[in-house]
Order: structure tokens, then C-alpha cells, then sequence
């Protein structure tokens, strides 16, 4: 087990960077976060975290199938907003485990 510092906050991480304790989290966190994946975060960005977190929370599972069909953004807008590895980028930054749909 790792542990990180994010917004003066000591954090347990996995050996990927994935939040082990999600209550941990919060947006000054994501910011700081983010900005190690390369991105500044919008309120469209924010909007997607907080669909992703609602998701984790209730026990459902997570694909980039299931966020491009949230309403709130496409499949390819997802890519634009978290190029590169969208769903991991944006369930590192929301503080969630890493999906078992993930690599």
C-alpha cells in the first residue's frame, strides 16, 4: 500500500495511483489529481465525476458504454474531456477503484 499527498492530505493509494478509500476524496483533491493526468478540470469534467462516484456508490458497474449513455456526455466527448484512457483517468480523478472492465 502507497500513500500520496494531494491538498495537504496524505491519501492511501493502490500501486496504480487508485484511491483506496473513496470518502477521502473531495474536488480540491480532483484538482490536484487531474493536473497529474494533464488536465484542468471543467464543469462538464465535474458533472462525469459525480455520475462516475454515484455510480461506484450504489454498486453498479462502470464502462465507457455506461457513460456515454449517462445523458451527459457522448461516447466521444468522454475521450476529448479524459483523452488517452478515459474511464481510467476519470475514476482515478473521481477517487474511485479502478473498474473491472479496465486493463
Amino acid at each position: 500500500m502507497a500513500t500520496k499527498t494531494f491538498a495537504g492530505k496524505i491519501i492511501q493509494v493502490n500501486d496504480e495511483g487508485y484511491f483506496l478509500n473513496s470518502s477521502e476524496w473531495n474536488k480540491e483533491i480532483a484538482v490536484e489529481v487531474a493536473k497529474e493526468e494533464g488536465i484542468a478540470l471543467t464543469e462538464k469534467h465535474f458533472a462525469v465525476i459525480d455520475f462516475i462516484r454515484d455510480r461506484v456508490q450504489k454498486g453498479e458497474a462502470l464502462t465507457i458504454r455506461s457513460v456515454g449513455k449517462s445523458g451527459i456526455i457522448d461516447i466521444k466527448g468522454f475521450y476529448e474531456l479524459f483523452p488517452g484512457a478515459p474511464l481510467k483517468k476519470a475514476t482515478k480523478i473521481a477517487g474511485v477503484a479502478k473498474p473491472t472492465s479496465c486493463v
